[in-house]
């Protein structure tokens, strides 16, 4: 009976945490305007909305460059710039490709090394809202002396007002929520470390 107890309310204490993580995804569009950045970084998904976005901030002056990471390999440039919309003179001189990210880790690594070989110290994040929250503890993790600026980007395809109404946004959402609270024991755990070695 105690693991049953014990169990049933793992089970509601999760359940809990799904329900302030959809909350806040979300709440989190319409985004509002970022500061002006030095960088603007978009990662790339299933919708070419990210892209579009992060091109029009782009254009009003928001950032100095844009970096797209995680670019399918078998992409061009051509192929991007068609996808954003954007003129080949602003493309051509302040947009850059990432090839290198597979998943939100490499995101984070392939932005630090970016903004750090360009000297950015604050970067504009394009991505999906359900994204974001996950997203910006990998940034942050990969480097930490930067600051970065949220813009997400509503999901189409999943109403996070609604997200249970439907099995794949109910998937979409529980999956994502399960990833995040892995970064976040990660992250806790890693901060432990340091101060483990430096009590001994």
């Amino acid at each position: 009976m105690k693991t049953i107890a014990a169990f049933l309310i793992a089970l509601m204490i999760w359940g809990v945490g799904l329900l302030t993580f959809a909350a806040r995804v979300d709440m989190s569009t319409p985004a509002q305007v970022p500061p002006t950045s030095e960088g603007i970084v978009v990662l790339t998904g299933a919708s070419n909305a990210r892209l579009e976005e992060g091109m029009r901030l782009l254009e009003d002056g928001k950032g100095d460059r844009l970096l797209v990471s995680g670019v399918n390999r078998e992409a061009t440039r051509a192929d991007i710039q068609d996808v954003t919309g954007a003129t080949k003179g602003l493309y051509d001189c302040c947009v850059d490709l990432g090839f290198t990210a597979a998943d939100t880790v490499g995101n984070g690594r392939e932005t630090a090394e970016w903004a750090r070989n360009l000297g950015y110290k604050s970067v504009i994040v394009v991505t999906a809202d359900y994204h974001m929250p996950r997203a910006m503890i990998e940034l942050r993790s990969a480097m930490p002396e930067a600051e970065f600026h949220a813009y997400p980007i509503k999901t189409e395809a999943m109403d996070a007002r609604s997200w249970w109404k439907t099995a794949t946004g109910a998937k979409r959402m529980a999956f994502e929520y399960c990833k995040y609270l892995a970064i976040l024991g990660r992250e806790a755990f890693l901060k432990l470390g340091p101060d483990q070695e430096r009590k001994g």
